[in-house]
């Protein structure tokens, strides 16, 4: 019974979450000055000349059925939700018309999902392993010299991180191109190869400073677990120094972890998008700012709708089976 409204609670929030996120996102691209109809009509104006008055509001009509701007607010609002947040159908993209929004996303998308969960787990497991020593055994100097690295890095944002590594490996030492490039042309060993390559200094980037914050974090954590009693007891005991590290400090502090983990998904993403910006990256990121240059809504409206559901929907996961991981937590 306890289990079923715990489930029922977190569903609940998950679902008001994730309407609450693309009611907002609805509604700011249609403050934007620019009118992504008008703006269409004049690119076809300018390629084939003046066209019919008739001829031109019906193709004007047309547009504003297509990219979901026909009607009221109100009207526009209730067709997204069904059509947009329900089925996933955001209709053609303003950029590459008639391409559907879906389409384009299928293709940018495991881009960033590739670099940004790779470099998430990376940054978990790193960050703790040394977070962990430097928590566990804060009196070694190694130690310290670990934790002044995180706390000098971890304050500097994810652009000014990016640029100083595309400035220094790709400008000045040549080692890397200015922005990424992927060639999908060759045969799979080119591709894997220009992948990669392509790859190396945004991956590092989100590296340095997601990596940082786990180590200031863990090292929090495994320094007053250390001080507990339990461990305290374990010492009296005779228990090995690394048993102790291991089965008792590490599995109570790394459980405060998983649930970070899963909240800082959010902010994971939003850095990889600007990091995708800087490098030419073709993730989520470039085409969410090129859509925003273009006042293409549909595609606005697409990447941010997939994302606010993704993050909502693992933050959710994580709740539910947090419990089974922690048994001192218990459903209420």
């Amino acid at each position: 019974m306890k289990f079923r409204k715990y489930f029922g609670l977190r569903i609940l929030t998950c679902i008001l979450t994730i309407w609450i996120g693309v009611t907002f996102i609805f509604f700011i691209p249609r403050m934007f000055p620019s009118d992504p109809v008008e703006s269409m009509i004049g690119q076809i104006q300018s390629r084939s000349g003046q066209m019919d008055p008739v001829q031109m509001e019906s193709l004007r009509r047309s547009l504003r059925i297509q990219f979901g701007l026909e009607g009221s607010l109100l009207e526009q609002y209730t067709s997204f939700l069904w059509k947009g947040l329900l089925h996933f159908d955001f209709g053609p993209s303003l950029m590459s018309y008639p391409t559907p929004v879906g389409e384009i996303i299928r293709t940018y998308l495991p881009y960033t999902l590739g670099l940004s969960l790779t470099t998430t787990i990376l940054a978990w497991v790193v960050g703790n392993l040394i977070g962990l020593q430097a928590g566990f055994r804060k009196n070694k100097r190694s130690s310290k010299i670990l934790e002044g690295i995180a706390i000098c890095i971890y304050p500097i944002p994810y652009f000014i991180v990016a640029l100083i590594l595309q400035i220094v490996f790709a400008f000045m030492l040549g080692w890397f191109p200015l922005q990424s490039t992927i060639n999908s042309m060759g045969n799979f060993g080119t591709y894997i190869g220009s992948l990669l390559r392509a790859s190396v200094l945004p991956a590092i980037s989100l590296l340095l400073v997601g990596t940082g914050w786990w180590i200031i974090s863990m090292k929090s954590l495994s320094g007053t677990t250390a001080e507990e009693d339990f461990v305290l007891f374990a010492r009296y005991r005779g228990i090995p120094e690394e048993k102790i590290g291991r089965n008792y400090v590490f599995r109570n502090s790394i459980l405060t972890q998983i649930t970070a983990l899963a909240m800082s998904l959010g902010g994971v993403f939003s850095g990889s998008i600007m990091t995708e910006i800087i490098f030419g990256y073709p993730g989520v990121g470039t085409l969410i700012q090129k859509a925003i240059l273009q006042s293409d809504y549909n595609m606005i409206l697409g990447c941010i709708t997939i994302s606010i559901v993704a993050i909502s929907i693992a933050t959710m996961i994580v709740d539910l089976i947090y419990p089974f991981i922690d048994p001192r937590i218990r459903y209420s």
